[in-house]
């Protein structure tokens, strides 16, 4: 099977601890079928921003040649994730006339239009124009009005915004690797089409994705987005905690919290006894686990209800908008930091409502590499590629956003003899 026959996707995640690239072939029955992985930590990025370009340049690029390896291809443009806590959200409602007798997909177009059609912050820029739902005269909560009879027509759409700079310098860091990004899209959006079944937006749920720096929110109610933010702290404010609390190298009180942590202290038995590394050459030190597990439950009980204040303010205002509010379906865990042990225990004490880690769904391939939570984001980038390509935003350039390594072969070939 020629390369260029196959409908190839590349999304790439640059993220606070590491730099994810992952290849994906959307196969006939729209599975996406994962043929290449590249990970590498990363450098110079912080709570989802760069502070560094060129460290970030030489992590993507690792990334990059060991996925192209892997799936034997050459990447010549990518999806690409973005986070920080320059990320805002708003609702807003757009109306047209009908045009015709019935709606077209250019009313569509024309009402969604109009919706976006509105003051965002300075300096910021949409990355997406997300329908919630359409009314046709009286008729409301349409999910597809395309075909229906009417005079005129309302549409609610959930903008998501992003800092104009922030957004440069992600893209610059993937241009300077001679990479194209096809599209910026918001990187707790991208989770939530990892993770999320359509059950679960219709209920209602929260999809919490638990990096390095930062803490991606996606909101559904009724089917539809209501809600994205990001909160600047996550697991990297863990690992300062237990550094700190045991004077260990950040590296080490990395590598203690994956091994040995928890986030709830009652499901550790009470003799169980760790080795602690010390700075400066010193001789590392025994410690029972369970007073580990007693620096990171406050830290995680903490970052939670960041989360959970967030959220009463949201139910509050959706209620008062006669909109869906329960998030009957609860709340989904995923991102790196949601490995941790105990945490499904911690969150329900915080949440008072049913709790699940969640790992990319519909997907095959690589799946022992991929199907854990903190491959949500560049999976999510992967479904949301699919997405494009079966919608046909992508007509003139499918010819994929991969060459084989055939047509590369074969020119050196012509150039050596």
């Amino acid at each position: 099977m020629k390369s260029a026959d196959r409908k190839l996707v590349v999304g790439v995640e640059v993220g606070t601890s590491k730099v994810l690239a992952l290849v994906g072939e959307v196969l006939p029955d729209g599975i996406v079928n994962v043929i290449g992985v590249g990970h590498c930590p990363s450098k110079g990025v912080d709570k989802g921003g760069v502070n560094d370009l060129e460290s970030v340049v030489k992590s993507l690029q690792r990334a990059i040649d060991q996925a192209e390896l892997m799936a034997d291809c050459q990447i010549s443009s990518v999806y690409l994730a973005l986070s920080g806590k320059h990320i805002r959200c708003q609702n807003e409602i757009g109306m047209v006339p009908i045009a015709e007798e019935e709606v077209t997909a250019d009313d569509v177009e024309n009402v969604v239009h109009t919706a976006k059609s509105v003051r965002i912050l300075d300096e910021h820029r949409i990355l997406h124009v997300i329908p919630q739902e359409y009314s046709i005269d009286l008729q409301e909560g349409i999910k597809n009005p395309i075909g229906l009879s009417g005079v005129r027509m309302k549409a609610k759409v959930h903008l998501i915004t992003c800092h104009n700079d922030m957004a440069k310098n992600i893209v610059k860091a993937v241009e300077r690797c001679g990479l194209k990004v096809d599209q910026l899209i918001f990187s707790g959006l991208a989770s939530s089409y990892a993770v999320l079944t359509d059950d679960e937006k219709e209920l209602g749920a929260c999809v919490i994705d638990m990096g390095g720096g930062t803490m991606d929110i996606s909101v559904y109610t009724g089917g539809a987005l209501r809600h994205s933010a990001v909160i600047p702290y996550a697991g990297n404010v863990v690992t300062s905690d237990i550094a700190y609390a045991f004077g260990t190298p950040p590296m080490d009180a990395e590598n203690i919290k994956i091994r040995y942590g928890c986030a709830v202290g009652s499901l550790i038995g009470k003799d169980e006894v760790i080795d602690v590394p010390s700075v400066g050459g010193r001789p590392s030190r025994a410690l029972q686990r369970q007073t580990l597990a007693d620096v990171i439950e406050p830290r995680y009980t903490e970052l939670l209800n960041l989360v959970n204040k967030e959220l009463q303010i949201l139910q509050e205002s959706l209620k008062q908008q006669n909109v869906k509010h329960q998030l009957a379906a609860g709340i989904v865990l995923t991102g790196g930091a949601a490995q941790i042990k105990g945490l499904v225990e911690c969150a329900e004490k915080v949440f008072h409502t049913q709790v699940r880690v969640g790992q990319p769904l519909n997907i095959s391939g690589l799946t022992d590499y991929v199907q854990k939570p903190y491959c949500s984001t560049a999976v999510g980038l992967l479904h949301y590629g699919k997405q494009s390509l079966l919608s046909g935003d992508q007509e003139g350039k499918n010819k994929s956003s991969v060459t084989g390594f055939i047509k590369r072969a074969t020119s050196w070939f012509k150039k050596e003899f």
